[in-house]
């Protein structure tokens, strides 16, 4: 027995929307196979994503719950392999005989199909792409969905990705026989050398088409716009890639579509600089809070803290917020943050705290030249 899908993400059967999204972020952001050190990291973030996949849509979320998670994998897997047959073995169902089971099936999950691809290649695995998304400090403190659009090369969807017509007339190419590659051989001075390669007159399917895809052109596939959700994890650094497996290039021969690699980018903050999975914030205070000593208010990604100001603080001190910093990858803590203070000197005076300031210099035994002022020397003193 496969533990279920609330298992999997950890949240109740009655769990809200919110409450689903946030717990695949938790554990995405302990699992994806970029950033885990766990050695079945990309088989339970699979497990993650199939979770969130199922329980986000309603009408999947409402057949998972109506037939249990056993027979919901199972029928999954026969309306993703049949090849659009009505075989038997789940009759009497909650929803009919086999036959109405895979035509729910084949409307969620596209079921039936072949195996997709030119034939004769061996499963040629589609090509990785590569791009970017920009993300700011918050949303990389939270973790975040975002959409991203790409153009990408997709299978064509006139010819399945054949390259020709389903009823264009063929015969065999007469120069492979049919094979799908040639093999040539050359003599060397090292001896016979044979090499085999992809036959360009057939172009590997082993057979000549009188006709080719008035939309694709023969190539079996076609430039697209794709607009996918990314699941960014909390505390992800700038310049990590992200892996999004099955949405690169697509495959030939039933091969494997290839992954799409997302760097991630992220921004700058007006209130933070970053450091690692710390944070520095640079912060003022008044010259009676540095003397005196005061609770102030700081700022952190996830609302104000208090922190104590002791009597005595000097200017460009720096004191320690213990998790208060970023979100560690994989679920392990929070980083730091480091404040900086500031002593910030007024730059005009009312008479009262002039003669005030005025005492307490002179009380130190300090000689106030009345042209430069207390602050003024203050001042340049830091």
């Amino acid at each position: 027995m496969s533990e279920d899908f609330y298992s999997v993400l950890g949240v109740d059967r009655d769990a809200s929307e919110d409450e689903v999204k946030r717990a695949f972020r938790q554990k995405a952001s302990e699992y994806h196979p970029d950033v885990s050190d766990d050695p079945d990291a990309e088989e339970k973030f699979k497990r993650i994503q199939e979770a969130k996949e199922v329980l986000l849509d309603d009408e999947k979320r409402r057949m998972y719950d109506q037939m249990g998670h056993e027979r919901f994998q199972e029928a999954d897997k026969r309306g993703a392999t049949d090849d659009g047959g009505r075989g038997g073995g789940m009759g009497g169902g909650p929803f009919g005989g086999a036959g109405d089971m895979n035509d729910i099936f084949e409307q969620f999950f596209g079921g039936g199909g072949g195996g997709g691809g030119r034939g004769g290649r061996g499963g040629q695995q589609g090509a990785d792409l590569k791009t970017r998304l920009s993300v700011d400090l918050a949303e990389a403190y939270e973790g975040v969905t975002k959409q991203l659009t790409v153009t990408r090369p997709e299978r064509c969807s006139e010819c399945n990705g054949e390259g020709h017509p389903p009823d264009a007339d063929s015969r065999t190419c007469s120069a492979c026989d049919g094979r799908g590659q040639q093999r040539t051989v050359r003599q060397t001075p090292l001896g016979r050398v044979q090499q085999t390669q992809t036959c360009p007159q057939c172009d590997g399917r082993g057979r000549v088409y009188a006709e080719t895809c008035s939309t694709c052109r023969g190539d079996g596939q076609v430039r697209n716009e794709a607009t996918l959700q990314v699941e960014v994890p909390a505390g992800i650094r700038n310049g990590q890639t992200l892996r999004m497996n099955g949405e690169g290039a697509p495959g030939e021969g039933g091969g494997r579509d290839g992954d799409l690699l997302v760097e991630i980018s992220v921004g700058g903050h007006d209130e933070f600089e970053r450091d690692g999975d710390d944070l520095r914030h640079r912060m003022a205070i008044s010259f009676p809070q540095a003397v005196f000593g005061d609770t102030v208010e700081v700022p952190t990604l996830d609302g104000t803290v208090e922190m104590d100001v002791p009597a005595g603080t000097q200017s460009g001190e720096t004191f320690r917020l213990r998790n208060k910093g970023m979100p560690r990858l994989q679920g392990r803590g929070y980083g730091d943050l480091y404040v900086k203070v500031q002593v910030v000197t007024p730059e005009r005076l009312n008479e009262e705290q002039r003669e005030a300031l005025e005492a307490f210099a002179e009380a130190g035994g300090e000689e106030i030249d009345v042209d430069q002022g207390f602050f003024e020397k203050l001042k340049n003193s830091f």
